[in-house]
């Protein structure tokens, strides 16, 4: 009788949906047409530009304008700074995202808009914060140059500029997840006499992987494409202090169209790959959600 009722319940609910849905035939083929024409105009003619303008001279160009040594240096720099700061920001947005779901306490607002404050401030503001800190005539400034260890204009400065415009995309990805979630199964786990590790990495972790894989491919893909804050703290030092947002930048401005072209296709060759897995995680998160409702339902 239940199952005969969740049937009925499923059909009108489907019948609903149908019926607020039903527009014109000429209504929905010109919001199609718009939508491609939009990203048509602003996506795919600027992407097949690039890789047009970077092949424009031939390929053992386009080759020799990745493995010059500063092109190098700039892929060596960006690839460092991810792979710092992607792990920084997976442990915090665990850490954060189960504090915020899983208890209560005085100041969990407080944290939630500290957590949003990077969206909040221009990527540029934050480079000169950092500047204002660990610059030459900042806070710390003395005490770092008396110890001979650089941040501004080094490797340190532009792992915490990464750092900071990237570390809301974790925690912002998992909160309402764990949220949705709820905490019976932990609850559960804890009266069975699980300790925090095992609830963490037996319970919480799987209950939760696709949308921590999601976090982290968003957090890489701006960790490699930031400019803004990167360019602060940078210095602009050729085959030092370069990723490649700004060698490109730099290679644009000398009218050096070819090798610009190159490591910008390079970039959107690695933002086309991020897309390919976000699709996929996307798709494994609602194959296991629609998992999950179906045992619940059975």
């Amino acid at each position: 009788m239940s199952s005969t009722i969740s049937q009925l319940s499923s059909y009108h609910a489907k019948v609903a949906r149908s019926r607020a849905t039903s527009e014109p035939a000429w209504v929905r083929w010109t919001l199609i047409a718009s939508a491609l024409a939009f990203l048509t105009l602003f996506l795919f003619i600027p992407l097949a530009a690039v890789f047009t303008e970077a092949l424009r001279k031939g390929f053992d160009t386009y080759i020799a304008a990745l493995v010059e040594p500063d092109a190098v240096s700039a892929i060596k720099l960006t690839l460092i700074a991810a792979a710092i700061s992607v792990p920084l920001n997976l442990v915090f947005g665990v850490a954060a995202a189960w504090a915020i779901a899983k208890f209560d306490f005085k100041g969990k607002s407080i944290l939630i808009t500290l957590i949003d404050l990077p969206f909040a401030v221009s990527p540029v503001i934050a480079g000169l914060i950092y500047v204002l800190i660990f610059g030459l005539q900042g806070w710390f400034g003395e005490w770092l140059i008396d110890h001979d260890f650089k941040v501004i204009f080094a490797i340190p400065g532009i792992v915490l500029a990464t750092v900071f415009v990237t570390f809301p995309f974790v925690a912002r990805e998992l909160i309402p997840l764990m949220q949705a979630q709820g905490k019976e199964e932990e609850e559960a786990g804890l009266v069975l006499g699980a300790s925090g590790w095992q609830i963490l990495w037996k319970i919480t972790l799987p209950n939760i992987k696709w949308g921590l894989l999601y976090g982290v491919i968003l957090t890489n893909a701006r960790a490699m494409g930031e400019f803004g804050a990167v360019s602060v703290v940078s210095g602009h030092i050729r085959g030092l202090t370069n990723t490649m947002p700004l060698h490109v930048e730099i290679l644009y401005n000398e009218y050096n169209y070819a090798a610009a072209f190159a490591v910008a296709s390079l970039l959107a060759f690695l933002a086309l790959i991020t897309l390919a897995l976000k699709s996929y995680i996307e798709w494994q998160g609602s194959q296991a959600a629609s998992a999950r409702e179906k045992t619940a339902h059975t």
